[in-house]
């Protein structure tokens, strides 16, 4: 039986809202919400990465993460780092 080959996709996610929902699907990215000029502006990008890939001559599951965040900066995408809150236990709360 042959190996299922990985396949990588980006998810753009407007969460802005003008009570329309939007979603494009594209070779290897699914863009989900936003305003109209928001979904445009994760198209653009989502075009460019991919345009920038193909110079490469590269698919999104074959670049490396560094790779990808030198292409993502390039285009214009840009990082929003993930610091979920820290939930302190009630045993903790009481002592301090």
């Amino acid at each position: 039986m042959a190996k299922k080959q990985k396949k990588a996709y980006l998810l753009g996610l407007g969460l802005d809202s003008d009570g329309h929902f939007r979603y494009t699907k594209g070779e290897n990215f699914h863009l989900v919400g936003g305003t109209q000029a928001t979904h445009e502006i994760l198209q653009e990008k989502a075009v460019k990465l991919n345009e920038q890939l193909k110079k490469k001559g590269k698919a999104l599951e074959e670049v490396s993460t560094k790779e990808f965040e030198e292409i993502a900066h390039k285009v214009g995408l840009r990082e929003v780092p993930f610091n979920p809150p820290i939930k302190e236990s009630k045993e903790r709360k009481r002592s301090s």
